[in-house]
């Protein structure tokens, strides 16, 4: 049954456990206090700087920009938990490969985003953040674009040997 994950899924696993509390509990906060959740979250402070400082937004706005970046962090969680319930209830690696890519796709999109906002702030510790965030998601995507499906490429290898040759001319 769980024989044929292969490291995407593995390591999309591990990752997805990391990434629901790391922004879920975050992207809760902003819902609750959007200001307050905003401005004190090391996993919020760099952007949140960036929009308050540089770009000098109001009050409304800035309360509307966080809860766009919650909504974004929540739809990344929701996608790994789909990612995770497809992989427990399926127990194959093909019926959860979409919302891990999905999840994949839109957290880099946000982290790398978070980065490029923080480095423009300065803030040293949340950049170190959404740095490794950002190298973890994208590593995790271009192992999955790479691996290759491991039983179908050892049925190619057996049928492409002299000993395949053999075995199939018999059958």
């Amino acid at each position: 049954m769980y024989r044929d994950w292969k490291i995407s899924t593995f390591n999309g696993a591990l990752l997805a456990s990391y990434f629901i509390p790391a922004w879920a509990i975050p992207a809760l906060k902003i819902v609750i206090s959007p200001v307050h959740g905003l401005f004190y979250e090391r996993a919020n402070v760099g952007p949140a700087m960036f929009v308050s400082d540089i770009l000098q937004f109001g009050t409304v706005a800035t309360v509307r920009f966080a809860w766009l970046l919650a909504l974004a962090k929540l739809t990344v969680v929701a996608f790994f938990i789909l990612f995770l319930a497809a992989l427990v209830r399926a127990g194959r690696r093909a019926a959860a490969d979409e919302p891990l890519a999905i999840a994949l796709l839109l957290g880099s999109l946000v982290s790398v985003a978070s980065m490029v906002l923080t480095s423009q702030v300065g803030d040293v510790t949340a950049l170190r953040l959404h740095a490794t965030e950002s190298l973890l998601l994208l590593s995790i995507g271009i192992v999955m674009l790479v691996e290759t499906d491991a039983p179908a490429g050892k049925a190619a290898a057996a049928a492409h040997s002299p000993a395949g040759d053999a075995a199939v001319s018999t059958r």
